[in-house]
């Protein structure tokens, strides 16, 4: 469900429910820690939930591995087996979504930036577009291009640490 909810649906459907019926939560805005609850889970839950999925997958996938299943045999604790020899390996294809799902991010906030009426570099975003200011839309487009090529390459070092086997000449 977490996958097939947009951002926006969320949001809409989770201010109907904790502020408007329940009085919960604020609407929108800025102020305390609450105003920003609603708006953290709208954006944040479809992602998590396509990480969950994926490490999911690719923990089962690396637990039938020939190494997890000797390292169970010699008498390891399924901890270690666990977070030293599956879960590490399994990291690699996660750490590969996980840079992939930072663009669906920043694309999913400036729709949540616009329900929770929030001020933002999306709200910025659309604004410059409507106001026809093509200077400050091409800057704003540049700043997310940026910030999308350095998340790239903290997945290219993630990858070398995770996996000493990888090196870039």
């Amino acid at each position: 469900s977490g996958i097939s909810f947009p951002s926006f649906w969320l949001g809409l459907l989770m201010i109907g429910v904790f502020s408007v019926d329940l009085g919960w939560l604020p609407t929108g805005g800025y102020g305390t820690w609450q105003h920003f609850v609603m708006p953290s889970i709208a954006l944040g839950l479809g992602v998590a939930a396509v990480m969950a999925r994926f490490t999911r997958s690719a923990f089962i996938e690396i637990s039938r591995e020939d190494y997890v299943r000797t390292a169970r045999a010699k008498g390891v604790f399924e901890r270690l087996v666990v977070v030293r020899h599956a879960l590490s390996n399994a990291m690699l294809p996660v750490v590969t979504v996980i840079g992939l799902e930072f663009a669906f991010l920043i694309g999913g906030l400036v729709v949540t930036e616009q329900v929770f009426n929030l001020n933002g570099i999306g709200r910025l975003l659309v604004q410059a577009v409507q106001n026809q200011d093509n200077v400050l839309a091409q800057a704003l487009v540049m700043l997310v291009v940026l910030v999308f090529v350095v998340v790239n390459l903290v997945v290219d070092v993630l990858y070398a640490w995770l996996d000493p086997r990888i090196r870039y000449s």
